[in-house]
Formats: structure tokens, sequence, C-alpha cells
């Protein structure tokens, strides 16, 4: 109701030997206890992780890793060392109260507080969001008919947050008589969800209750089976599709599907012709699906395509059809379409052809028509085919560099196509695109208070030669009144891995950069999809180096152009985007006035030579896998903890998660360590562990205000701006 791809095996040949280095005497508790430390009369001492070295030995090569303890999650001692170091950051921090407040003002104020999401309808219903000022969470609601109608409350995530120091609500299915809403929450923000069913006429709570899902959820069209995923509970893959009837006690659930495949997981959904459930597993270069007749949910799932190493398709239903995005002789995907049933390759009818320079993102049907969305020169693309087999025609969307995307659309019988569109100086809006008279409707546009003029900003599309040849986009904004010859603060952005095309979006509280005269820049550099599939295959594996190259080259060509300068340049990345962070850190440290690296994966070779570590056993085709020694190595090369060394690194602002699902706490948490030993410079290195979230974050909105605020004032203050 309320429709995605989890990113990052054999087990490691590594033997791990631990030393402990005269503590053997001493009792664990005592063992690496943190050291009592007074603070300097003029300025707080940092926190000093004890040094307890573990021996990793792979492929007849040793590392000494002097904080491995640190991954005991369960440790006081490890508890006691991050809010030491919380404690240190806000001591660090806390001249810039005062800036912290104005910003969090600042980013609220732009915010309508009140508002109500476009609806859309499905079935008899018009659903929404909406928001509520001072509260933190969405609430669900739809209305029968029309808008015009009463409200039905569907749920009031602030009421389920309460008591909550984390909350979050995904997975939200009403049944197909729309009478049952099935819905997954997180209270701990380690995504191990649990299902929850409410009786929409009642208002009340079934009994039953699903425990350690994904929160991935599907109703058959009986109004009684519901699928689900489940959650290995120590790695997190979803693995295990279960069938669950309403009434029934869960311990009963049938297993429908049990991926043994541990490089494999799996998610659930239902086709947009409501006639097919359907189970997709997934590999980080393949996939493979299973559908049942939603109208027989008891019945044994069929395969599509036989899952092949390096074949990636997905898949949707029409007519009588499945239609089929497919890499099958296609480097950037072509559309296809089978009989239902009969849907191996000697049955394919191209639709839609292998075009070059143009990747076939995805796709929607409509009775009448097909939407394909497609990426040319780093820019999405909604083409408009009618089946009627009439010409084909593109949206236009005016600017250099934006994000558009297909939105709600889950009727079949329509012309309307709905999407969404934004760019860096232009606000999310929602428009209806009659497909037939080629005409849109702008629904509704982010309301953007404080006076907000789109004119006073300047977006542009810019490309840096990179030292191989290649071009790297850049997209960037500032305030055009802002923006000085001879240099500028500058704030680049960059990503860089599993495909993922990074767009030129909009984002409120960006204003209160640029309104300062910061620049904001994003580098689309390898390793992402912006250009094709090339561009994500030369940025993994073996060719991972060219990532940092990429995003180091377009550094130096904006400093070449004078629009900024290496006093006046911050790096900002996160998750994998923080592996970035790491890797230029290290490599030009003297680039960057400032680095912000958000949960970054920067324990890169330990990680991956762990199994039993969250999303390690999908990633191999991503990263590599060590337990070869030409993947060892390569790794090695780049690792972000393993190559930091005694030299001056810019000032730092590290943040991380206790309950990160995908990125270790323990790995930011170690790299600061062993950059507080390491580093010879005075320069700012904070880190600020979240003790009550995971990879996203708090959970609640004004809590992240909270959080972008502190980020932005370590920025802010850095160029000596406070207010």
């Amino acid at each position: 109701m309320f429709r995605a791809r989890t990113a990052r095996c054999r087990p490691p040949s590594h033997r791990v030997v631990q030393f402990l280095v005269g503590l053997a005497l001493l009792s664990p508790a005592l063992a690496h206890r943190l050291p009592a430390q007074e603070p300097a009369p003029d300025r707080p001492v940092p926190p000093v992780a004890p040094v307890w070295p573990t021996s990793l030995e792979n492929h007849g090569h040793v590392r000494v890793d002097d904080y491995y303890w640190l991954s005991r999650r369960d440790d006081p001692a490890v508890l006691e060392y991050l809010q030491a170091e919380n404690d240190y950051t806000a001591q660090m921090m806390a001249h810039t109260e005062g800036l912290q407040e104005s910003l969090f003002r600042e980013i609220k104020g732009r915010i309508k507080q009140t508002d109500l999401s476009v609806p859309y309808r499905e079935g008899d219903f018009y659903y929404y969001r909406r928001t509520e000022d001072g509260q933190e969470y969405p609430i669900y609601a739809r209305r029968e008919g029309s808008m015009e109608a009463p409200e039905q409350l569907l749920l009031d995530v602030n009421r389920l947050a309460e008591g909550h120091d984390f909350y979050a609500a995904a997975g939200l299915r009403v049944s197909s008589e729309a009478d049952i809403l099935a819905f997954a929450e997180d209270t701990i923000g380690r995504r191990l969800y649990t299902i929850r069913f409410l009786n929409l006429n009642s208002g009340e709570y079934l009994e039953e209750e699903v425990t350690g899902t994904s929160g991935s959820i599907a109703w058959a069209e009986d109004n009684r089976t519901l699928f689900y995923v489940k959650r290995d509970p120590g790695t997190l893959r979803a693995y295990a599709v279960y069938r669950h009837i309403l009434g029934t006690d869960p311990a009963t659930d049938a297993l429908v599907h049990d991926e043994q495949d541990e490089e494999w997981s799996c998610y659930v959904w239902k086709t947009k012709s409501k006639r097919f459930v359907v189970i997709s597993c997934s590999h980080t270069l393949a996939d493979e699906h299973r559908f049942v007749d939603a109208s027989t949910p008891g019945q044994a799932f069929r395969v599509i395509v036989p899952r092949e190493r390096g074949h990636e398709h997905g898949i949707d239903h029409h007519g009588e059809h499945f239609y089929i995005r497919t890499n099958d002789g296609a480097k950037n995907f072509r559309l296809v379409r089978a009989p239902v049933g009969r849907s191996d390759r000697a049955h394919w009818e191209e639709v839609l052809g292998q075009r070059d320079g143009v990747l076939l993102e995805g796709f929607e049907v409509f009775r009448d028509h097909l939407v394909t969305v497609e990426r040319q020169d780093g820019l999405r693309r909604m083409r408009i085919q009618p089946w009627s087999g009439g010409p084909h025609h593109y949206l236009d969307f005016g600017e250099p560099a934006y994000l558009a995307w297909v939105h709600d659309n889950p009727e079949m019988d329509t012309h309307v196509l709905r999407f969404g569109y934004e760019s860096m100086k232009t606000p999310e809006s929602v428009y209806d695109y009659d497909m037939r008279r080629r005409e849109k409707l702008l629904l509704k546009r982010e309301e953007v208070l404080g006076g907000f003029d789109p004119e006073v900003y300047t977006t542009e599309r810019l490309y840096a030669p990179a030292r191989d040849g290649v071009r790297v986009p850049i997209s960037l904004v500032y305030r055009t009144d802002a923006l000085r010859e001879g240099g500028n603060p500058l704030v680049l952005y960059g990503y860089g891995s599993y495909g993922a095309s990074i767009d030129a979006s909009f984002d409120s509280p960006r204003l209160s950069l640029l309104d300062r005269g910061i620049v904001y820049a994003i580098a689309h550099i390898r390793g992402g999809q912006e250009l094709g599939r090339e561009w994500y295959e030369d940025g993994r594996l073996l060719n991972k180096r060219n990532t940092f190259a990429d995003f180091i080259d377009a550094a130096e060509y904006l400093i070449g152009r004078g629009l900024t300068t290496p006093d006046l340049l911050f790096a900002r990345g996160g998750s994998a985007g923080g592996l970035l962070m790491g890797a230029v850190a290290n490599m030009r440290p003297e680039l960057w006035r400032g680095i912000v690296a958000h949960v970054p994966f920067v324990d890169v070779v330990t990680t991956m030579l762990d199994e039993s570590i969250p999303l390690t056993t999908f990633e191999y085709d991503e990263w590599g896998d060590p337990g070869d020694r030409d993947y060892y190595e390569y790794m090695l090369s780049y690792s972000p903890y393993d190559n930091v060394v005694p030299k001056a690194y810019p000032a730092m602002f590290v943040t991380t998660g206790l309950h990160d699902s995908q990125v270790q706490y323990w790995e930011p948490a170690k790299w600061v360590a062993k950059l507080r030993a390491l580093k010879t410079d005075d320069h700012l290195l904070v880190l600020k562990t979240n003790m009550d979230a995971g990879h996203g974050g708090a959970s609640g909105r004004y809590r992240r205000y909270r959080e972008l605020a502190l980020e932005y004032a370590f920025i802010l203050d850095q160029l000596g701006i406070d207010r």
C-alpha cells in the first residue's frame, strides 16, 4: 500500500590469536577499562581507547588490530568508551550550542509542520499521510470514495512510538477487502520487525503477532492469507518466506520458501494487477522470482526464470504476460515479455531493446500505456509508449540537473501517470500527467517556509576530467548572490557503490548552508550507475579505487575552476560513502578542510572476512572475497582502517548507531580510536554514537533536525562562521 533492495561466502580462512599484553591477570571487566582523564583547563582531553592487540592472519599476512575488542557489543567497557566519545563531542561542540539552536530553528522553520501528502486512490479509498506540528512521526489515514468523506485513521505512529527511544513503522498493507491493516514495527533500530494486525472496522488489534521479520509483507486476495519474510537474528539475512492465515497461531505458519544460499536474500510483494504474489530473491548481481496466484495462495510457488549467476532481472504482470527487465544480452538492460507459465527464454518477445548509452532502470504498466524509466547522460527520463503501437514520447523536465521518479500508481486502469520531480533548487513536486493528451498538472509542491525563493539559487552540471580520461559529472547548487571569485566554502558529497545513482535532489535543510555562502556539490563517481552499467562495473571489485580517484579528481577540478580551495573544501558521505570518506582522507588528507562521515564502512577487510556480520554474505560481488588473495590484497590497499598512518588529517565529524544493522558501530569506533592514536595534527576529531538508533539515525523528525544541526555546526565552526 504505502513499496525496495538492501545494500552489503565462504567461511573466512583467517586465524584469530588474541594477545592480552600484560592484562592476563586482570579481570575482564578491568582489563580494558577506560583510564581516568582530567581535562585540561583550556581544552578537554579526548578519550584514549585502551590498546588490546589482536592478531589477524590471512594468506600468510598478519594484521594487528589494537581495537578489535570494541566489537564486544555487550561489554560495559565498550559502552563506557562510546559514552566517553559522546561526552567529548558535547564538550568540543558546546561553544556552538547557540549556532546549533539557530540551525535547528531554521531547519524546522522551513518545513510545514502540519502537512498532507498527495492522496492516491487504491480501490474505493484515497490513502494519504499527514504530519502535525509538534509531532515526531506521521499519521496514516484514508477516506472512502472522495477526499470529502470522513477521515478514517489507520495508524498514528506518534501513539505507537510512546515509551520507545526508537520507533519505525514499515510495510503498511491493507487486505483485499480493505478491512485489515498489516504493518511491521521496529523499536530498536536493528531492522528486526514485528508484524501486527489492525481490524479497521473495529479499531482493535488482533491477538496474533509475528516476530523476527524483515518487514516485507504481501496479502493474498482471499483477505486472510499474508506472506512475510523472516530474518536470521544474527546475520539479519531475510531468508525464509512464510504463509500466515489470520486467526491461527504464527508458530504454525507454513514455510513456503527457505533460501539456503547465504549470498541471497528475499522479499515478497504483489503484482500491480493484484493477480500474483511474488517471492523475489536477489544476490548482488542476480535475481530469481517465484509466483503464485493470489486467489489460491495455498498452492506452490513457481519459478519464472531460474537463477543464473550474473542474470539480473525484475518483473511485473500485465494481461497474459510477465514483463521482464533483463540484462540477458543487454548490459544496460532491455524489456521482454513472456506468457504466464511459459516464461523460459524460448517464449521471450522483445518489447524494448538494448540501447547504447541508455540504462533501462525500471518500468510501470498501465492498461493502455507502458512507462519506462531510463537514464542517459546521468539524468532520468520517462518514456511513454501506448500498447497500441503509436509513437512514444518523453516527458520534458527543463533543468540541467534534477531527480524525477514514478510516484504512487497503484491503479492499472488509468491513463494518468503520477510522477515526482525536484532539482537542487526546486522543491519536491507531485504531478499527474495525462498520457493521452500529454498534459501535466502540478498537484503539490513542497512548501518551503521562511521566504524561500528558488530564483535566488543557481544549479549547474559540470564535468570533471578524471585521470584516466573519463568525465565525472558534478551537480552543484549555490546562492547566486553569494558566489565569490577565488574560492567559496564547498561541501562535496559522494557515494559510488552498489550501482546506486545519486541524483540532484532538493533538500530544504541544505539552505542553511547555501544562505551562508556555501556551495553544495554532488560528484557522480564511478560505482554508481549514473552513466550506465559500465559506470558501475568500473567502480567495483578490482576497479574500486576508481571511485576514490574520481572523487579526488572532482575536488581538484572544482579547485582548479576557482570555485573553492583546500582550506574551504569539505567532503561528505555515509555508509559505503563513508568508506569513500575514509579512503580519500588517507589518500589526500591535505585536500580537505574537513570530512563528515556518517555510519562509515571503514573496516573493509575484517568485515568481509566475517560471514557472521550482517550483509557480508551478500556482497562478495560488490567488494570481492578476501578469501581470495588478490581481493584480499586489493581491499587492503584502500581499507580506511588498515591504512591509517602517522600524519596530519583534516578535521572529522563521524557518526554511528549502536544498533546499526548495516555498518556495525565498531567500525567507525575503531577508526576514530586509531586516528586519535596516530594522527599528528590537532584538528578536531569527534565521534557521535546514537545509542538508541541504527543505520538511519534517529527515528523522529525533530531528532533528525537536531542531528543535522550538529553536523552543520561542525562545518560552519571550522569555517569560523558562528551564526
